[in-house]
């Protein structure tokens, strides 16, 4: 669900800083001039269906015209443009505005993100420690949803509220990794010498899991494939994990799994 918060905190919605052009025409009054697709791939589905036309992107003629005045626009709202904006305001924008002019025949996605990263960074004078185009990844489907829906109208205030909520969600996360890769440091300098290969090669490959951890838990069946232990050798090394501190054991017998320990 997105909230209003964001708007409050950070003032995003200022529109009228985009080129006249850009406001006053809906993306979708360009159908008739339009030659490139973007598609939804339905072939996951039980009964795949013929693709749905997304968007449809403007003639290749008219594409170096319309990334004159994308190119002029970024620039002149940078931190130390003519007519600055909110880093957070102007990385949506202009996100929005790259996908929906699609230069390329693929890559814009990523192009796209990488210059939404560009403006946050542009906008703290310093690199950006956080990954946005993640973020934007891991909500795929709705990414995908709100830009369909703010290519077909002149109003972005959907868009960069959504987009908002993304970003702080990416910090958040950013954060949450920073504490993690610490959680991680202190339980191996505590249990430095006290585990054995096995234990200790179980444990990083947990902890490549990241913050989301290793999913349904560690089972026996797991560490015996990861170290290569028989099952009594599994059983035992993970009953002296748990009683060392650095796993937590949930659940009994089949069902039983065992998850990080973390301060």
């Amino acid at each position: 669900m997105i909230s209003s918060d964001p708007l409050q905190r950070l003032n995003i919605l200022r529109l009228a800083s985009l080129p006249a052009a850009f406001r006053r025409a809906p993306i979708v009054s360009l159908l008739a001039q339009r030659s490139a697709h973007i598609v939804s791939d339905r072939t996951h589905e039980p009964l795949p269906s013929a693709p749905k036309v997304l968007y449809e992107a403007p003639p290749s003629s008219s594409v170096p015209g319309h990334m004159s005045a994308f190119i002029a626009w970024f620039n002149k709202t940078a931190p130390t443009g003519e007519t600055p904006l909110l880093p957070i305001e102007r990385a949506g924008l202009a996100h929005l505005w790259f996908e929906c002019i699609h230069p390329y025949e693929d890559g814009n996605g990523r192009i796209g993100r990488a210059i939404s990263e560009k403006a946050l960074a542009q906008g703290r004078q310093r690199p950006v420690f956080m990954s946005l185009a993640g973020a934007l990844l891991r909500h795929r489907k709705d990414y995908y949803r709100e830009l369909e829906l703010a290519s077909a109208t002149v109003n972005a205030d959907r868009w960069l509220s959504w987009f908002a909520d993304i970003a702080l969600e990416a910090q958040d996360r950013s954060l949450k990794q920073v504490e993690f890769m610490l959680a991680k440091t202190r339980l191996f300098d505590r249990l430095a010498g006290k585990l054995n290969p096995r234990q200790e090669k179980a444990l990083l490959r947990m902890f490549a899991e990241g913050i989301d951890g290793f999913k349904g838990g560690l089972s026996a069946k797991n560490y015996m494939t990861i170290t290569g232990a028989p099952t009594a050798t599994a059983t035992r090394d993970l009953t002296d994990m748990v009683a060392k501190g650095a796993l937590v054991r949930q659940g009994e017998l089949k069902s039983t799994r065992y998850f990080l320990k973390l301060d």
